[in-house]
């Protein structure tokens, strides 16, 4: 834990490295929270570079309305007990006109209530957990929420002719809201779950579950997680000989999985919403300037994050900067061409959009397949 006067001060410092996006004294503040310190860190920058190449590229073109945007970045080190007062900073001290979370689940799903309470637009990049975009009507997310991206995942057995198989499943909101999903759709296609298996997120020594998962003998295997802890979870189960497929998903995707999980990441799959072999002039663009940017790779949460913060530059370019209501409304009503496929909101804010099967080949991620079809079709507002 970071002592306060030293967290404000590296808060202070990472919102100020955001000035070179930008004016200092820009007119349009658009408001990020993320964790750049922490379990989360890795994903953290990926998130931030995402969103600072959507203001710089917007800014370049003259901004909003003939304003600058500024993007306000706090660290909420992905922990729900930090994000709570670094949306209300955002809200009562910073004013900003909207919001995009590049953060976890966990954090995200604090923050919302702030958001939805001070009617400041809050657009969610990667986070999964339903109960987000229930906070209220200011709330979006441009991801398939944990339940669809799961029921996914059980289509993709289906389709590799597998039916025997075993759950690994992380004790998070996102290893459950994905467990949920794949669950509900698993009876659809006649999946066999043998066993589930759970851990936790300090987890990275999985000797005594391997065991088990091999005793089981499965087809597949649908194993939630971020790369963190997929990357020893997938060598450790290689490594004991259980060589079926692996069926991971947008937490596996980063280079950083292929780095820690070694050969043992080939033939992986993983669901996921960025298509690295995409022939959208749409991602072919966002993935060549990533890197020009960032002399990096990017990954899921990179092109999440971007899309997010584009989807609520354009809400602003419609309401000529305004925020509150008018900007909820021509958020909703848009549509959008992204680099993670076109996107429109329902009435609950949640899109509807294919899946992206990525696999691993050769140390890189390539497209394997695309999930499809009304098992993906997000729930709408519940009935009163």
């Amino acid at each position: 834990m970071i002592p306060f006067r030293r967290k404000q001060l590296l808060t202070f410092a990472i919102a100020g490295a955001a000035f070179a996006v930008s004016p200092a004294f820009a007119d349009i503040k658009i408001g990020f929270n993320v964790p750049l310190t922490g379990f989360a860190a890795a994903d953290g920058k990926s998130a931030l570079e995402g969103a600072k190449l959507a203001v710089a590229q917007a800014n370049a073109k003259g901004g909003v309305a003939g304003q600058k945007l500024d993007l306000v970045i706090y660290d909420d080190q992905a922990s729900p007990k930090e994000a709570v007062p670094v949306a209300t900073k955002l809200v009562e001290k910073d004013k900003v006109v909207g919001a995009v979370s590049g953060s976890y689940s966990g954090s995200t799903r604090a923050a919302a209530a702030i958001f939805q309470a001070g009617k400041v637009p809050y657009v969610v990049a990667y986070a999964i957990h339903p109960e987000i975009t229930l906070a209220g009507d200011y709330m979006f997310r441009t991801a398939a929420m944990g339940e669809v991206q799961g029921r996914a995942g059980s289509m993709l057995v289906n389709n590799l002719g597998k039916k025997k198989v075993v759950m690994i499943t992380l004790k998070n909101d996102f290893g459950q809201a994905l467990a949920a999903g794949f669950k509900e759709g698993a009876p659809k296609f006649g999946l066999q779950i043998v066993n589930e298996y759970e851990y936790g997120m300090p987890d990275r020594q999985f000797g005594a579950l391997v065991s088990k998962v091999k005793s089981d003998n499965p087809d597949i295997i649908y194993a939630s997680g971020y790369y963190f802890t997929a990357g020893p979870l997938v060598s450790q189960l290689r490594s004991a000989g259980v060589n079926v497929p692996i069926i991971g998903q947008e937490g596996y995707d980063s280079d950083k999985f292929m780095e820690i999980a070694g050969p043992a990441s080939e033939g992986v799959y993983v669901t996921t919403s960025l298509d690295r072999d995409s022939d959208s002039p749409v991602t072919k663009a966002f993935l060549a300037d990533y890197h020009k940017a960032t002399n990096t790779n990017a990954d899921m949460v990179a092109a999440s994050a971007y899309t997010a913060t584009s989807v609520l530059i354009e809400g602003l370019k419609k309401t000529n900067g305004k925020g509150g209501e008018p900007l909820k409304t021509a958020l909703a009503a848009g549509s959008y061409e992204t680099p993670i496929g076109k996107l429109s909101f329902n009435d609950l804010h949640e899109v509807k959009k294919d899946v992206q099967v990525q696999i691993v080949k050769d140390k890189a991620f390539h497209r394997h397949s695309v999930i499809t079809g009304p098992l993906l079709t997000p729930p709408s507002k519940p009935a009163k």
